[in-house]
């Protein structure tokens, strides 16, 4: 199974309000296990930032105007995404801007149905405590020390790790070869128990006894 972890950083809160995608960073899992395979790119918004969210993510414009703009950008994108699910904190936000985005460009909408909102599951796991990317990390003891600002790449990376641990935790050795063969159980030093000796009563050998004269030929008297 193929999920894609996908976080954006952007000029503001507003898409409505001409607010601009600046960062896509994505991560791909396979089978809950990171592949290596990322897609990181700076976007050039066409717009000023506003300081407010320079403050967050530190791309400035005159750093982002180096880099391609959207439409440049966008099939590259959409190719690395492909059809998997979407592994998205808070997946309406970063959705309603790559919607936007797709929207002046003329192509499809991503579906909120793809997404796999992580916000939500943490508030399912967790009801009531911090749902954030940092106060997840702090729980499941993962280090975001490097976080300073908010980066897609960085955030995206970090995000599959809390992903994994909301959903289970990645469980080391559990990749199963295809040519191992399924419901197979072999005993090992660590899972056999010692063997136990039962002490059987006289009445019990009697009823035993008893039951086995009713039977034609019972093999436990062979």
């Amino acid at each position: 199974m193929r999920e894609v972890i996908l976080d954006t950083e952007t000029t503001g809160l507003n898409s409505d309000n001409g607010d601009r995608i600046v960062e896509i960073g994505c991560v791909e899992l396979v089978n809950h296990v990171a592949t290596g395979a990322t897609y990181h790119q700076y976007v050039n918004p066409e717009r000023p930032m506003p300081d407010e969210a320079f403050q967050i993510h530190g791309l400035s414009e005159v750093f982002l105007s180096e880099f391609p703009v959207m439409s440049d950008i966008i099939d590259e994108f959409l190719e690395f995404i492909g059809v998997a699910p979407l592994v998205i904190h808070n997946a309406e936000f970063d959705l309603r801007f790559l919607n936007a985005e797709l929207a002046r460009l003329d192509k499809p909408a991503l579906k909120i149905k793809r997404a796999i909102d992580t916000v939500r599951l943490a508030r399912e796991k967790f009801p009531g405590a911090s749902v954030s990317l940092n106060a997840l990390c702090k729980r499941f003891s993962i280090d975001n020390s490097s976080r300073s600002f908010h980066g897609a790449l960085l955030d995206a990376h970090l995000l599959a790790l809390v992903y994994l641990e909301l959903v289970g935790g990645k469980q080391q050795g559990f990749e199963l070869s295809t040519k191992e063969i399924a419901n197979e159980v072999i005993a090992t030093d660590g899972n056999r128990r010692d063997t136990r000796n039962f002490a059987v009563k006289d009445d019990e050998l009697k009823a035993h006894a008893r039951f086995l004269a009713k039977i034609t030929k019972p093999i436990w008297n062979i």
